[in-house]
């Protein structure tokens, strides 16, 4: 069975930094894409950075580009998104995919297969 488990959500002050953590377990993470999304009270869910299979390609919301980088440890079954500038409307709870299919490439639409439970980012002063 797939598991993720994000961590390191918590409310910080505007212009503070944040990194995200998610860990899977019951899958070998080698060439899957990964990828973060997010999803504010009201709103949407968004897409907000994901990043191939290797590493090849990644893409950004155009909201977090510039502040947000995405990364991954596949040894460790492992990846992170390092948040920094965090502004007030950043405030969501941010949610790890990952696809079940390889691929050198990655979107942030709907193809992920597998979900983590969610961890609650505010930025607030």
């Amino acid at each position: 069975q797939v598991r993720l488990v994000e961590s390191g959500g918590e409310q910080v002050q505007p212009g503070g930094s944040l990194r995200l953590s998610c860990k899977t377990s019951g899958m070998n993470l080698n060439y899957h894409p990964i990828a973060w999304f997010r999803q504010a009270p009201g709103k949407k869910r968004e897409g907000v950075a994901c990043m191939s299979g290797g590493g090849l390609q990644i893409l950004y919301g155009d909201s977090v580009k510039g502040r947000f980088t995405i990364s991954r440890d596949d040894s460790k079954e492992t990846w992170w998104l390092e948040m920094e500038s965090l502004k007030p409307e950043d405030t969501a709870v941010y949610y790890c995919a990952l696809a079940e299919i390889t691929s050198m490439y990655c979107k942030l639409g709907d193809e992920y297969e597998y979900w983590g439970q969610g961890t609650q980012v505010t930025v607030s002063s």
